[in-house]
């Protein structure tokens, strides 16, 4: 999960911090391992989707299918998952130049399916050398392989598909993203969705007390640690300013 909301959204797309670099690669790595797509692919549907969000040419969202129950259910299908079966390739060039530079995220980006693989089998062996049986292989690559990647896939697609239909938009954004508190429990804080479309670039997603954001937590011990540094996030200002409009 922090593979794909640290790594691959915060760090990779939005810049919003930046780290070590063992640790760069480190989240690298784990977001490959959760199954979504290359580094390039995810950070570029992403981009994509903060240009046109709601709009013609969004990627994945939920609210071109007409009204109605109908209409919000094949657009919530679209947005959770139908949106891959006919996605046009991405512009690499023009969305992700600045990650395509970097020499070490194009060799984690390259070796796609090895990390996979790698995510399957750690798991899976640890789970056998602490039981010393096969069923323990099987039953580490089922919890900590497949079912790991089931969960992960669902609680961060809900955020293309349900924080675009449900929840509160405090910040007029001009688009139908919405804070889900279910959803950004699931996800370590990406369910403030609405507070993420307000400010894009920032590494705090839940910008009051209340809105629990375990990812930027992470984060602050990371830089605790002098592990992570220039954190960018918004003032009490903008956020009160952004509120009024």
């Amino acid at each position: 999960m922090l593979g794909i909301t640290l790594g691959y959204h915060r760090l990779f797309t939005h810049r919003s911090f930046k780290c070590a670099l063992p640790l760069k690669i480190i989240f690298g790595i784990c977001g490959c391992m959760a199954a979504q797509g290359p580094i390039y692919f995810w950070a570029a549907c992403h981009r994509h989707h903060h240009q046109c969000s709601d709009h013609e040419g969004d990627p994945h969202s939920p609210h071109s299918f007409g009204k109605g129950f109908v209409g919000a259910l094949r657009g919530w299908w679209h947005a959770h998952t139908g949106w891959m079966f006919n996605h046009e390739p991405e512009n690499y060039r023009r969305l992700v130049p600045d990650l395509i530079l970097d020499r070490r995220l194009s060799f984690i980006d390259r070796h796609y399916f090895l990390w996979i693989v790698l995510g399957l089998l750690l798991p899976a062996t640890a789970a056998a050398f602490v039981t010393r049986t096969w069923t323990g292989f099987f039953a580490g690559l089922l919890w900590g392989g497949f079912i790991r990647i089931f969960l992960v896939h669902h609680s961060t697609w809900s955020i293309n598909s349900v924080c675009h239909l449900f929840g509160s938009s405090p910040f007029d954004t001009k688009d139908e993203s919405r804070n889900n508190a279910f959803c950004a429990l699931l996800t370590f804080g990406e369910g403030w969705h609405n507070n993420h479309h307000a400010f894009p670039s920032s590494a705090r997603h839940g910008l009051h007390w209340w809105q629990a954001d375990f990812v930027f937590k992470v984060i602050l011990a990371l830089r605790f640690f002098g592990l992570a540094w220039d954190i960018l996030e918004p003032t009490p200002e903008q956020i009160k300013s952004a509120l009024g409009r």
